[in-house]
C-alpha cells in the first residue's frame, strides 16, 4: 500500500531561463563582436535552456490492516469446514492462522476473548488489543498507536509507527481525502487533486487545477493554471505572463518566455488496509481450552471429550501437513515447575489420543507451562479467572 506519486513540479520550470539570460551589457557587447552588422542581439535569441526543477514526492503512509481472524487458505479451510460441528469460539475450540519468524518458530499469537452471535470480536494478545466487527470495522491499540477503521477504508490512526518509527496523527476519508501529521510534516489532501504540503521542502499548495504555491530552497513560485505565474528567487523578481512574454529583475527587463507547465494534481490517501500478523504464514493451530478435554488441574482426558478428539482426529487426516506439534499450556497459578510439568502431561495425553484414532502419528508434544499466556492472568493486581481460563489450553499447531 504506498500513496500515489504526486510531482508537484512547483519551481517554475520555465521561469529560470529568463533569470539566466544575459544581462543587457553583455548583450551589447555581444552584439558589438558579432560585426554582422545586423544590430543587437534580443534576449530572446540569447536564451538558454529552460531550468528544470525535481520532482517532489508526497512520503508513502504507513500501512494499516487489521489482524487475520479465521479462514486464510482453502488447507484451513477445508480443516474449519471438516470440524465445523465442534468449532466455537465460546465452547472454547477455535483455529486460527499460524505465522512463524525466519527461523520457524511459531509466534506466540493472540487468542480470542469473546465472539458474539452477529460475528463480532474481541481480541487481546501480542499483537495489541482489537475489537473487530463483522463488516469489517473496529478498533485497535496496536504497537503504540491507537487505530479506528471504517468498513469503507475510512478511519484515524494516532501513533502509527512501529518502535516509534512514525509517530503520526492520520485521517482518511473514503474518498482519499484527509490529514497527515507526522515525520514527513504536515499534509492534507482534499482526495480532488489539491492539497497542501508543510515539509522539508518548505510549504507547498496544489489548488489541484493545475495552479500552486511554493515557498521553499528555491524561493517563492506561484504557478497559474493558464501558464502564467511568478518567481521571487536568487534571481530577483521573475513574471511570466503566460503568453510568451515575461519580465524579469527590477525594473523588469522584457524577454521572451514559454509558458509555465500546469502543476500535476496531487494524488489520494490510500484507504486503511488490515492489520497483517505478525512473521509469515506457516499453517494454523486449533486451540482447545483445558475445560474441552480435562478436569482442573488434571492431565487425563474426561471421557465425554471422546466426540470432539473423534471429529478432530477426522478432520486432521484430511489436511496435508508438514509437521505437527501438540503444544500444552496453562495459567499461572501454582509454581513454574508444577505448571511445566502438567503442561506436558497434558500435551502427552492429547497426542496419545489423537494417535489412537488414527491420526497425528508423528506429531511431537511438548509443554510451555505458564510462559505463553494469551490473555492476563490478572488485571491490576486482581485475579483474572477469564483470563486465566483461555491460557489453559492445548494447542495442535499445524504446518504447513
Amino acid at each position: 500500500m504506498s500513496l500515489a506519486r504526486v510531482s508537484l513540479l512547483l519551481c517554475a520550470l520555465t521561469l529560470a531561463a529568463c533569470a539566466r539570460t544575459p544581462a543587457p551589457a553583455e548583450e551589447n557587447d555581444a552584439a558589438s563582436r558579432s560585426g554582422n552588422g545586423a544590430g543587437p542581439q534580443t534576449a530572446a535569441a540569447d536564451a538558454e535552456t529552460p531550468r528544470t526543477a525535481g520532482a517532489v514526492d508526497f512520503p508513502v503512509i504507513p500501512q494499516i490492516v487489521v489482524p487475520e481472524i479465521v479462514g486464510v487458505g482453502p488447507a484451513q479451510r477445508a480443516l474449519e469446514a471438516s470440524m465445523g460441528e465442534i468449532i466455537d469460539p465460546i465452547d472454547g475450540i477455535t483455529v486460527r492462522p499460524a505465522h512463524c519468524g525466519a527461523d520457524g518458530v511459531l509466534f506466540n499469537d493472540a487468542g480470542i476473548t469473546s465472539v458474539d452471535a452477529q460475528g463480532n470480536l474481541a481480541r487481546n494478545g501480542d499483537e495489541g488489543i482489537f475489537s473487530i466487527n463483522a463488516d469489517g470495522s473496529g478498533t485497535a491499540n496496536f504497537e503504540g498507536g491507537i487505530i479506528a477503521v471504517e468498513a469503507d477504508g475510512s478511519g484515524t490512526i494516532n501513533g502509527s509507527g512501529k518502535d516509534g518509527a512514525d509517530d503520526a496523527i492520520i485521517a482518511v476519508e473514503a474518498d482519499g481525502s484527509g490529514t497527515y501529521n507526522g515525520k514527513f510534516g504536515i499534509i492534507s489532501l482534499d482526495g480532488k487533486g489539491a492539497g497542501t504540503w508543510n515539509g522539508e521542502h518548505g510549504t507547498l499548495s496544489n489548488n489541484g487545477d493545475g495552479s500552486g504555491t511554493w515557498n521553499g530552497p528555491e524561493g517563492i513560485v506561484t504557478i497559474n493554471n493558464d501558464g502564467s505565474g511568478t518567481w521571487n528567487g536568487a534571481h530577483g523578481l521573475v513574471v511570466n505572463n503566460g503568453d510568451g512574454t515575461g519580465r524579469v529583475g527590477t525594473p523588469g527587463r522584457a524577454v521572451k518566455m514559454a509558458p509555465i507547465p500546469k502543476v500535476v494534481p496531487a494524488g489520494k490517501f490510500p484507504p486503511l488496509k488490515k492489520f497483517a500478523p505478525p512473521g509469515a504464514p506457516c499453517g494454523f493451530v486449533i486451540s482447545l481450552e483445558d475445560r474441552v478435554l480435562f478436569d482442573f488441574d488434571k492431565s487425563d482426558i474426561r471421557p465425554d471429550a471422546a466426540k470432539v478428539l473423534d471429529t478432530l482426529a477426522a478432520a486432521l487426516e484430511k489436511v496435508p501437513a508438514k509437521a505437527m506439534e501438540i503444544r500444552g499450556h496453562t495459567d499461572a497459578k501454582g509454581t513454574e515447575d508444577y505448571n511445566q510439568d502438567l503442561s506436558e502431561r497434558r500435551a502427552q495425553s492429547v497426542a496419545a489420543a489423537l494417535r489412537q484414532r488414527g491420526a497425528a502419528q508423528d506429531a511431537s508434544a511438548k509443554g510451555y507451562g505458564e510462559s505463553q499466556p494469551v490473555a492476563p492472568n490478572d488485571l491490576q493486581g486482581q485475579d483474572n479467572p477469564a483470563g486465566r481460563q483461555l491460557n489453559r489450553r492445548v494447542e495442535i499447531f499445524v504446518r504447513t
